[in-house]
């Protein structure tokens, strides 16, 4: 995938120097652009479509707001797969570079996680990344969810990553349609954590969140050729149990 030297976002968004902080230069493939930005400033939990809003929040960021996920959601999938989302509401994306800024506020254990949703078609289609401290088949992997329990489906994945105690991590997820290519970093945005390939679903919804712990998200942005008004879809209020 050809990349350009920079974007120059001060350009993009007409905005001051000031604001844009490390947002300034970002490589990206060449034709995209800054489509979708949210430093949680003000309260923007409408913008995101929710499993359970009661477990959601506007606290504290890295610097400034953060979208908070508090407490475990009040929602059963259909199958097996994360309980705690939120979506991107009047957006969906094909291809797309995710930077955004994560901290993990749960207890220290092997599948300790937070999530990225994306290709999100509806509460049973849709793919996950999880990040989580230690690697096994249902933790950190990138996962496919198709109208089944969730399916692990990298090619490559190291042995986990250390979330540590109140330190936020730089993410960055890339998705190329055309390749099927799924490539997601961790703090060091030289050397990919998780690959995988897969088309089974080639545009959709982005979100955050968590299978079944608490955390925070900031300073997200997209980039994209372009990114479609679509509504996303609705989470059943009561479904049933898992299988």
């Amino acid at each position: 995938m050809k990349l350009t030297e920079t974007i120059a976002l001060a350009a993009a968004l007409g905005c001051a120097g000031s604001a844009l902080g490390a947002d300034a230069k970002v490589s990206v493939p060449e034709g995209y652009k800054l489509v979708y930005k949210q430093d949680f400033g003000t309260n923007s939990l409408g913008e995101f479509q929710m499993t359970d809003p009661n477990a959601w929040t506007i606290g504290e960021g890295k610097e400034g707001s953060a979208l908070e996920l508090k407490q475990q959601s009040k929602y059963v999938p259909t199958v097996r797969s994360p309980v705690n989302i939120a979506l991107i509401k009047d957006l969906a994306f094909k291809d797309f570079v995710l930077e955004a800024e994560f901290i993990q506020t749960g207890r220290e254990y092997g599948h300790r996680d937070m999530c990225i949703f994306y290709g999100f078609q509806e509460p049973t289609k849709f793919y996950y990344t999880h990040i989580a401290t230690k690697a096994d088949p249902n933790a950190h992997n990138v996962f496919i969810v198709n109208d089944k329990p969730r399916t692990n489906i990298a090619k490559k994945t190291t042995e986990g990553a250390n979330w540590g105690l109140n330190v936020w991590h730089k993410v960055r997820l890339e998705r190329n349609t055309s390749e099927g290519s799924i490539k997601v970093y961790f703090d060091d945005m030289s050397e990919p954590i998780m690959v995988a390939e897969d088309k089974t679903f080639l545009s959709g919804h982005i979100g955050f969140g968590s299978f079944d712990d608490t955390g925070k998200v900031d300073n997200v942005r997209i980039w994209a050729p372009s990114a479609e008004k679509v509504s996303a879809p609705a989470f059943p209020k009561q479904a049933p149990a898992s299988k």
